[in-house]
Order: structure tokens, then sequence, then C-alpha cells
């Protein structure tokens, strides 16, 4: 799949090498339901594999596995009517290339608890609620914060791909 960011139609999306970070840039609002988490999850293992990550390899399958999480929470728990989430991918270069993942939502009400403080897993956790202990246990690093200028919050991951 191949994006064609010249065509007269257009897309919202970014998808290019920035000057300003040195690296690769992806960013895509999806609908909040689990057919857009989906696709998000998809489009990013695309990506990577368009920009030297490729398919089948550890890196890809964690950053993969990271953003389907990251987004299955925005639409499990991030969810307004009628709103958007937003997915960003950032494949930065350097001795140690590092892909970083952005899901924003705009229910700023509802926050995932901080790093280090997830409760462990255990029976409480049969319908679900294991998607941040595994952010956590693939990502070298991960947090949240709310949105800039907006309302809502994003949580971010940040993976090694070496």
């Amino acid at each position: 799949m191949t994006s064609n960011n010249h065509s007269p139609t257009g897309t919202d999306q970014l998808s290019s090498i920035s000057p300003y970070l040195g690296g690769r840039i992806f960013a895509l609002r999806f609908t909040s339901t689990t057919r857009g988490a989906r696709l998000a999850r998809r489009l990013v293992g695309v990506r990577l594999d368009e920009w030297g990550v490729p398919y089948g390899t550890g890196a890809h399958e964690t950053v993969v596995l990271v953003a389907a999480e990251l987004a299955a929470n925005a639409v499990r728990h991030g969810h307004v009517p009628g709103r958007d989430f937003r997915l960003l991918l950032r494949v930065t270069d350097g001795p140690r290339p590092v892909a970083r993942i952005e899901v924003s939502d705009t229910r700023a009400e509802r926050v995932p608890p901080r790093p280090g403080r997830l409760p462990g897993p255990g029976p409480e956790l049969t319908d679900g609620g294991r998607g941040l202990l595994l952010v956590e246990a693939l990502a070298d690093r991960w947090g949240w914060c709310p949105r800039l200028r907006a309302p809502g919050k994003t949580v971010w991951a940040e993976c090694a791909l070496d």
C-alpha cells in the first residue's frame, strides 16, 4: 500500500522525511471504532516496512503491537461520540533509531495510571485491562500527557529499532 500525498483529492496525513526532526513522520486521524483501531495498526505496519523496518522483524512486530494497544485503548477508554482519535508515528534516525507512537483521544476525564504504577495482572483483569501492561513490557519508555490546545490526552510510547 502506498499513499499518494500529491493527489488532487489529498488527505490530511503527513508522511515524509522531516528536515526539522531528522526522521520520518506519519500522522492520521481514525474513527474511534474497532475498525479505525485495526486500520491504524495495519498502516503503522505498512509505514514501518516502507521505512526499512521490515515485516517479521522483532522491531516491526513490537512497534505494531504497541501502536495496536494504544489505538485500542483510545477506542475503548477514550471514545467520545463523533470524535476521532489521532495517531502519530515518528521514526528518528541516529546512532540508536527510535520509533515514537502517540495516540490522542478527546476524553480528558479518563486517564491511565502513570508508568510504573500499573496494577499487576490478576483475576480482576478477565475482561481486558492488559494493554498498558503490554506497552510497559515492550516499550523502552511510555507515558501520557494532556493534549495541548485541545481536550483529551495523548498516550505515547518509544521503542528502539536496533
